[in-house]
């Protein structure tokens, strides 16, 4: 027996110590199947992290799993499964996450892991020193007495020696009603680690805003959420609010494109405006639906004529912005002045206005410019530009007033050029109003993203990353409602990063604050997840206990974990009571020397 258990560990060992050597020379490699049942993923810095939701980890760690079972294989394996690890039915068909393996399985990975590193098992052939491997994670199903769903092994080094180990039990509950006690909690863990003295950290998570999905089941959701951090230290009792003392920080993910947005008019055009720059880029252009009845030539015909009437030189905005602003009446008046159409569009940007929201083909582009050409030509119209544009279209408008203008031949890409170029125009004019009538940017912040000295492409990303910079603080503008301060720090941030970063509506941007500054939005809250840490000043070994308002293991809603049924629990919505869900992370200590 013995002897299988220590090639056992060797092999083990080997394997692990393979994939972080490949690791660090960065080459990325999908899970490897270990022992046939058990499958192995090494979790890199900056990667999704299973641990986050309960011990904060985000190092690079190993997580070990159940193999996902093949639904054709299913029928035959439940026969042979006891009914403590039995799996949800895969008949469906559908992805059921991540899987755990029996508790026991899991005690014997992390023995051999211990194993392996123990420098008093000098009869192992395993190269000395021994290389100190990351943390090991094993997924586990809950099925013993204690709702074990975690075991976690952290080696202990002291100059580059290995001498000891930090093993780790992490349970769950779900429970109606919870009795914990924090005196109870420090005297544990004092027994445990024998220890006179501890220190309880608290933390607390408040859901400030979560999009709601739609009823209109074909419009996909925009997936927005606020979040409040705080952490704090002495904690005083279980639940406790948060002190004004506290450590706070917003985090904010937006994702643009949300029907119900004051922001969503703005949006449309942008979406027009990308399908544009497809055009340019790929030669086919998918032209949107339109949004009007009337045919584009109609529109812009009927434009040209008002334009006529005015003798070429009126102002027709007038007309526009009392459309957009009657559109706006039924958003609160807040919304309302937060973001309204600027009353200032010339020519081009009105042009745009009509031509975003109707043209469905290339044939409309041409026949809708060839209209505006020939009036130019004929001096039926004279119309006034803002400065500083260099599109086509306005070149040609510039001559006009001369009586002389070159010719154009509407043909290849050009008539979808010269559109993309007064909407890139329109875009850039829209947000520079709103940043600096806000007062949370100068021109000189903006310089980067509106900027014409690059070419037509990047201008593109540039002003879409504008964009998600305004969703953001839009949002934050409405739901928030934080100082202009804080506003002003969250817009520089954005700023910051995305002069250095890709578009990533999935980036979760952080913004310091003060406790007093958002105490409306919490005191009086129930907070999506509570946690306190106790220790004694080594950030390792500590106890946590923790309540949360949803399943923080996203293992177990796959699994029968005996008497815890949390897949009914979580996805049963006709229960009278709201469910609380308990993590407790103890942590022993083995010394090797």
């Amino acid at each position: 027996m013995w002897s299988r258990m220590n090639r056992a560990a060797e092999e083990f060992y080997t394997r692990l110590l393979q994939e972080f050597d490949e690791e660090k020379k960065g080459i990325c490699k999908d899970p490897f199947i270990y022992e046939a049942d058990v499958q192995v993923q090494l979790i890199g810095r900056g990667q999704p992290n299973p641990l986050k939701n309960i011990l904060n980890e985000n190092d690079i760690v190993f997580i070990l799993e159940k193999v996902p079972l093949e639904r054709e294989e299913t029928s035959h394996v439940e026969e042979l499964q006891s009914e403590e690890t039995a799996v949800s039915d895969f008949s469906t068909g559908e992805n059921v996450g991540p899987l755990a393996l029996p508790v026991g399985r899991a005690r014997q990975l992390i023995g051999l892991y211990t194993m392996a590193h123990n420098p008093n098992m000098t009869h192992l052939k395993i190269n000395r020193p021994v290389t100190a491997l990351p943390p090991l994670w094993v997924r586990c199903d809950s099925s013993d007495p204690e709702g074990t769903c975690w075991l976690g092994a952290e080696l202990i080094a002291t100059n580059n020696s290995i001498t000891g180990i930090h093993l780790y039990v992490v349970s769950c509950k779900a429970n109606k009603n919870y009795s914990i006690n924090l005196e109870d909690l420090k005297n544990s863990h004092k027994k445990r680690h024998h220890l006179s003295t501890v220190t309880a950290r608290g933390f607390a998570q408040y859901e400030l805003l979560k999009s709601t999905a739609l009823d209109d089941d074909t419009v996909p959701t925009s997936q927005t959420t606020i979040t409040l951090d705080i952490s704090w230290s002495p904690v005083d009792e279980i639940l406790q609010i948060p002190p004004l003392s506290s450590t706070a920080t917003l985090n904010i993910k937006v994702e643009s494109g949300d029907p119900r947005s004051p922001l969503n008019h703005l949006h449309r055009e942008l979406k027009f405006l990308l399908v544009l720059a497809d055009g340019l880029r790929t030669g086919v252009t998918e032209w949107p639906a339109p949004l009007e009845a009337k045919s584009a030539v109609e529109i812009v015909q009927e434009f040209l004529n008002d334009l006529n009437k005015l003798d070429g030189f009126g102002d027709s905005t007038k007309k526009d912005t009392e459309t957009v602003k009657h559109d706006s009446a039924a958003f609160d008046r807040s919304i309302e002045c937060l973001f309204t159409v600027r009353g200032d569009l010339d020519f081009a940007e009105q042009l745009w206005c009509k031509m975003s929201s109707s043209v469905i083909s290339y044939q409309d582009l041409v026949k809708c410019f060839t209209l505006v050409i020939q009036s130019l030509q004929c001096g039926d119209i004279q119309p006034w530009l803002h400065s500083g544009s260099n599109s086509l279209l306005s070149k040609l408008i510039y001559q006009s007033y001369h009586g002389t203008m070159d010719t154009v031949s509407l043909s290849g890409t050009l008539p979808v050029q010269m559109l993309l170029e007064i909407g890139l125009d329109k875009l850039k004019k829209d947000y520079i109003s709103f940043f600096i009538g806000q007062e949370l940017a100068s021109l000189n912040h903006l310089e980067y993203f509106i900027s014409p000295s690059v070419d037509i492409q990047e201008q593109v990303d540039r002003v879409q990353k504008l964009h998600h910079i305004l969703e953001i603080i839009v949002s934050c503008k409405l739901f928030i409602k934080p100082q202009h301060e804080l506003l002003f720090s969250l817009t520089q941030s954005c700023i910051k990063y995305y002069k250095q970063n890709p578009l990533d509506e999935q980036h979760i941007f952080q913004l310091p604050v003060r406790p007093t500054a958002v105490k409306n939005l919490y005191q009086s809250e129930k907070p999506q997840k509570w946690r306190v840490e106790i220790n004694s000043g080594q950030k390792k070994v500590k106890t946590v206990w923790q309540l949360s308002d949803s399943l923080p293991v996203d293992h177990l809603n796959c699994h029968k974990p005996g008497k815890y049924n949390f897949s009914d629990l979580t996805l049963n919505s006709s229960l009278e009571e709201k469910i609380s869900f308990t993590n407790m992370v103890t942590c022993s200590q083995v010394h090797f020397k």
